[in-house]
């Protein structure tokens, strides 16, 4: 690897921007259990066996296991920008053995998923990474169904942290309702509600 090439993908794990595929190794570090175990992300969300779950930067898959696991009978739909990031997701999911998982490829201010086509949609540690984050916020309204839920995990030492207030505010600008927060200032999951559109 050339020094410009590292130069780059260090620069990204430190300041803002997108976690660079070539350290996957890091956010699946045991350690992170100490922040949150996917099975408590799991907890906090509203499963059941049959929901349509829309996981936007999944990374390797850390989390996307036990969320697999938790809709037997519905789906997961991986949206990641990096490619390299999916295939570590799908080898990890499937030598887990589960198969109600897609993977799509793209940028997340634009999902290209149809209207309404998710009960759940979740982000941990990614939406501080996205450059247009009113369009992901728009696009994540439209794909959730009426009164899906849209959940958010983040937590320190994240470069792209977003404190609870500031998240509150730019996904209530948005039309989505707070539920609740678990959790600290610095490692928390919030909740919120797809709220109906205004009459015309």
């Amino acid at each position: 690897m050339s020094p410009t090439r590292l130069r780059s993908i260090l620069q990204r794990t430190v300041g803002q921007g997108y976690f660079p595929h070539q350290l996957a190794f890091l956010i699946d570090n045991p350690i992170r259990r100490l922040l949150i175990t996917p099975e408590t992300l799991a907890d906090r969300l509203p499963l059941t066996p049959s929901s349509r779950v829309l996981e936007v930067g999944p990374g390797s898959g850390y989390f996307s296991v036990e969320i697999a696991r938790r809709v037997p009978d519905g789906h997961l739909e991986l949206f990641d920008l990096q490619p390299e990031m999916l295939e570590k997701a799908r080898q990890k999911i499937e030598a887990a053995g589960f198969r109600n998982v897609g993977y799509t490829e793209g940028d997340a201010g634009e999902l290209p998923f149809g209207e309404t086509e998710f009960d759940v949609a979740f982000l941990v540690a990614v939406l501080g990474e996205v450059p247009d984050k009113l369009g992901c916020l728009r696009s994540l309204y439209r794909v959730l169904r009426p009164a899906g839920t849209l959940a958010f995990h983040e937590h320190h030492p994240d470069p792209d942290f977003s404190p609870l207030q500031r998240l509150r505010t730019l996904v209530e600008g948005e039309r989505f309702a707070f539920l609740q927060s678990w959790g600290w200032f610095w490692n928390y999951t919030a909740t919120f509600r797809k709220s109906s559109p205004p009459d015309p």
